[in-house]
Formats: C-alpha cells, sequence, structure tokens
C-alpha cells in the first residue's frame, strides 16, 4: 500500500475546485474588463494575480499526489520545491501590494494575501522534510495547506469582486465619474 493511497477523492475534489475557480475568475476578469480604470493593473499584480496562482498551485498538488508514484519521495520534493517558491512568491506579492496606489490595503489584505498563504507554502516546505518519516502527518499537513490556499484565494476573489461592486461602483455613481480604482477581481 502506498503512503499516497487513500488520497484520490480529496485531490480530485479540491483539484476540480481550483480549475472551476480559476475558469470564474477569468469570467469576472472579463466582465470588470469593460470598465478600465487607471493603474489597475498594478492592483491586479497585487490583488488578483495571486488568487489565480493559490488556485494553480492547489490544482499542481492536486496532480502531483494524484498521480501513481511509487513511494513518496518524489512528490514530497515537488510539493517543498512548490512550498519555497510560493514563499518567493509571496516577497513578490508584498512587493507589488507597496508599489500599487490605487487601494490602500488594511490587516485583512496582508492576512489573507500575505501572512496566510506564507503559512501554507512554509506548511508544504516543512512537511517535505517530514514525508520520510513513519506515519502520514505529513500528507495531511499538504492536505491542510492546499485547503488553506483555496479557501484564501476564494476569500480574496471575493473580497476584489465586491470591492469592484459595492465600493468602486457606489464612488462612481456618487461622483458620476468611470475612473475611479479598483481592487480589481
Amino acid at each position: 500500500m502506498s503512503a499516497l493511497e487513500g488520497w484520490e477523492n480529496f485531490y480530485v475534489i479540491i483539484g476540480s475546485s481550483a480549475g472551476a475557480l480559476i475558469g470564474l475568475q477569468f469570467v469576472v476578469m472579463t466582465l470588470i474588463a469593460e470598465r478600465p480604470a487607471l493603474r489597475v493593473a498594478e492592483a491586479g499584480a497585487a490583488f488578483s494575480t495571486p488568487s489565480v496562482v493559490h488556485f494553480g498551485v492547489v490544482l499542481l498538488l492536486s496532480a502531483i499526489i494524484s498521480a501513481p508514484w511509487n513511494g513518496i519521495a518524489i512528490p514530497a520534493a515537488l510539493w517543498g520545491l512548490v512550498g519555497l517558491c510560493g514563499i518567493a512568491y509571496a516577497v513578490v506579492v508584498i512587493r507589488h501590494m507597496r508599489a500599487q496606489t490605487i487601494y490602500r490595503p488594511v490587516f485583512e489584505d496582508w492576512l489573507f494575501h500575505v501572512l496566510l498563504p506564507v503559512t501554507a507554502y512554509a506548511m508544504l516546505a516543512g512537511s517535505a522534510c517530514a514525508a520520510g518519516r513513519p506515519g502520514r502527518a505529513a500528507l495531511f499537513v499538504v492536505g491542510a495547506a492546499a485547503l488553506l490556499l483555496l479557501f484564501v484565494g476564494i476569500h480574496n476573489t471575493w473580497d476584489a469582486v465586491t470591492y469592484h461592486v459595492f465600493v468602486q461602483r457606489r464612488g462612481e455613481r456618487e461622483s458620476g465619474s468611470t475612473d475611479s480604482g479598483s481592487k480589481t477581481a
């Protein structure tokens, strides 16, 4: 019995969810694109792209874990590499969040765009080191990290859409302008 046996359904569910949410975010972006705002690319790099990256990582983890490996060493090395790359990507997100001027991030933004993703990616990197130990604790940590990234992506996408709909549009109606900024979806 492989250490990865029994995880297929879990990763089919979250991988499918991540793939569907990526597609849904593209639909939302297309609808919002009809209403361009100044400096929206800056905000998109800070607030939209990370959500797609997190959904993509969940999809990638699902593929890695669901592949028919003979052991756990190769998938552990891969998910560890994904974790390290995710931590490096968080540094890029921090730079983008600080550089953009269209929206001033609040604590919730820092929590969901930086702290929680770094936690998930650190869990991936750390669990790769523990994967060779007896027991299946490392696999539960990978599953928890994947779920955390999925929920972070859902929260961030919802937050951006509601910001656009309720804050930006209200400001446009009040000012009669169509050039106010948004966090983007």
